[in-house]
């Protein structure tokens, strides 16, 4: 049966019996493509019964069954999809610890932040450190912006551009969740006028909380270096904005007319976004 006849076959979270003993059996397979057809089918059915299905895959002797099972047990609840898949972020094999990391961004588990960070400081394969500095902003853990931050405290070097797009777009994605509660991310919304952007909800008042607050100098030298990739400025004038704060208004202001497009409409975006929190906290707006 294929995945959708599966997935029409099933009641809620439920699955037919005769279709468990099917994924089983096709998981204790000695076939590697047989098993991993059923882990496609079971991540199809987003379901945490069937997410259950796919953990002995977790394990297997193939690294490749293991890397397929990590996207297939994401609909766990949080503690048991994350329990599950710390582990193998010690895996042997580095494409595994990849999809593990993306998967623990998607599981959005708080337990998983320090293994992240400490697999985003030393793993020595640099697609893995990405890996685990993307699923920090999927997270949405205040607690990893330190350490985000140190990355884009270093010089750029040959090869870390997506590094330090990533730590960019995470902390602005961690500041997103904690301030509007969204976590997906669309740098830039779009093109069209202001009464068009959809700056999404937002009750935030106040100060902006720390660590958010020391993420400012940083994003904003970040986005002032020439040396930084277009793709990384871009995302630092995104966080800017997320996080909020006044203090980064004039430099925003500074690339509002930039000849890159996107880099322009992304900083002007960045600027409704603090000026509507700064409406916010005024005296008699609260």
């Amino acid at each position: 049966m294929c995945a959708t006849g599966l997935a029409q076959a099933t009641s809620s979270d439920e699955i037919s019996p005769d279709n468990v003993i099917r994924l089983r059996a096709q998981i204790a397979s000695n076939s590697v493509e047989s098993k991993r057809s059923a882990l496609f089918e079971i991540r199809n059915l987003r379901s945490a019964s069937a997410s259950r299905l796919a953990l002995p895959a977790l394990v297997d002797k193939d690294p490749i069954v293991r890397s397929t099972a990590a996207a297939s047990v994401v609909f766990l609840p949080k503690t048991e999809a994350s329990q599950a898949l710390l582990p193998l972020l010690n895996d042997r094999q580095e494409f595994v610890r990849r999809e593990v990391a993306y998967a623990l961004g998607d599981v959005q588990d708080f337990a998983a932040t320090a293994p992240l960070v400490r697999l985003m400081q030393s793993d020595k394969i640099l697609e893995v450190r990405t890996a685990a500095a993307v699923a920090l902003g999927k997270i949405g853990d205040t607690s990893a912006i330190p350490s985000l931050l140190d990355v884009l405290r270093s010089r750029p070097r040959p090869g870390d551009d997506f590094l330090r797009r990533s730590a960019s777009r995470s902390v602005g994605q961690i500041a997103q969740i904690n301030v509007t509660g969204n976590p997906s991310v669309l740098t830039p919304q779009n093109f069209l006028p202001d009464k068009f952007k959809d700056l999404g909800s937002s009750d935030a008042i106040g100060p902006v909380p720390s660590p958010l607050a020391a993420a400012v100098d940083v994003l904003a030298a970040v986005l002032q270096n020439n040396t930084e990739s277009d793709d990384t400025r871009r995302e630092a004038a995104y966080a800017l904005g997320a996080i909020g704060d006044a203090r980064a208004v004039p430099v925003l202001q500074t690339y509002v007319s930039s000849p890159d497009p996107y880099l322009a409409e992304i900083s002007r975006e960045a600027l409704l976004k603090i000026e509507r929190r700064n409406n916010r906290t005024a005296p008699g707006n609260r």
